[in-house]
């Protein structure tokens, strides 16, 4: 900290102290005060504003030079409030909690960017993994080619679905950015995920059963068809070994909400697994048997939220799974269409 530069920052204070010097000494004159009362009230005045402008910088000196000194010898500069007394004056005080805010803040900020890689790093591991078994399949049933058309569609399908939740999984982060919220039919976006995902339910033996779901609802069409995508392959994924094995999709509206129902004869979710099956890469008792990533519940709920619908799972376990989701009637947007 310089004098100088101290002193050239205060220059409006001392103009107008010498100003007012000038004022008083003219007052002084005109009144015809003693020279020797003058003279002593001269020194006085410049003697307390010269303690007043060097105290301070004297005081502020060693806290700021302490300051900007180990800001520059830390390879980390962000730990220096560990490093550096407690200041003894009040600007001093309010730098200090401001510089401990901002440390804070940008520790949650680099805690939470890591957390979010670590967790990337985490998926795409799994990733890799899931996507290696119908590579696998894909392999073998070049090497049977009696199952080689219906084996090798239906292992694109399963590619394909991965390959699309890794890109969703990246954009959900700023998905408001991508989607266009508009009147869609329940009844299309079904019909579109079904012919999708029409050779894994032939595969595996899932009777894919559509009522009731002729409504329109405020959402975006393409987000929408992933939700309901990851929705029916986990459906299949976790499919009991009996033979009449079914995906149910209903629908119900009032004039408040409409709610998609997708309901599977499956083998259920235990009761102490239902609370965390949307939490990042859980997998439960199931997915730890199935080989599952535990990330198609988890973006598909985070899509919901940036929609602004809501999506529920209800279950017995050996028995069936409800996957709901609620979509909200904008009376607004009625009104504009």
């Amino acid at each position: 900290m310089k004098l100088r530069l101290y002193l050239k920052d205060k220059i409006y204070l001392i103009i107008l102290s010498l100003f007012s010097y000038l004022l008083m000494l003219m007052i002084f004159l005109a009144f015809k005060i003693l020279p020797e009362v003058i003279i002593s009230i001269t020194c006085i005045y410049f003697l307390t504003l010269i303690s007043i402008l060097l105290i301070p910088y004297f005081r502020k000196k060693n806290f700021y030079n302490e300051l900007l000194t180990n800001i520059e010898r830390l390879d980390k500069s962000y730990l220096v409030l560990e490093t550096i007394t407690k200041p003894s004056f009040y600007e001093g005080e309010i730098l200090e909690t401001a510089l401990y805010d901002i440390n804070k803040s940008m520790l949650e900020n680099v805690k939470k960017t890591i957390e979010q890689v670590n967790n990337f790093k985490e998926y795409i591991e799994m990733w890799i993994h899931e996507v290696k078994i119908p590579l696998s399949s894909l392999i073998l049933a070049f090497n049977n080619k009696k199952y080689l058309d219906n084996r090798i569609k239906g292992e694109l399908e399963r590619l394909d679905n991965y390959v699309e939740q890794v890109l969703y999984y990246v954009r959900s982060e700023n998905a408001e950015k991508d989607y266009f919220i508009t009147n869609v039919n329940l009844a299309k976006v079904i019909k579109n995920v079904g012919l999708k995902n029409m050779n894994y339910l032939l595969e595996n033996k899932v009777d894919f059963r559509v009522e009731n779901v002729d409504f329109e609802v405020l959402t975006d069409a393409k987000w929408l068809e992933f939700i309901l995508g990851q929705i029916i392959n986990n459906s299949i994924k976790y499919k009991r070994n009996i033979n009449n094995s079914y995906i149910k999709v209903l629908a119900n509206s009032n004039n408040k909400e409409t709610t998609l129902i997708i309901e599977d004869n499956g083998i259920g979710i235990k009761k102490s697994d239902i609370s965390r099956v949307f939490d990042k890469t859980f997998t439960g008792t199931n997915g730890r048997e199935r080989k599952s990533t535990g990330m198609g519940l988890n973006i598909s709920k985070n899509l919901c939220e940036k929609l602004g619908h809501k999506i529920e799972i209800e279950s017995e376990y050996g028995k069936y799974t409800k996957v709901l989701i609620t979509f909200y009637h904008n009376n607004y947007f009625d009104v504009l269409k």
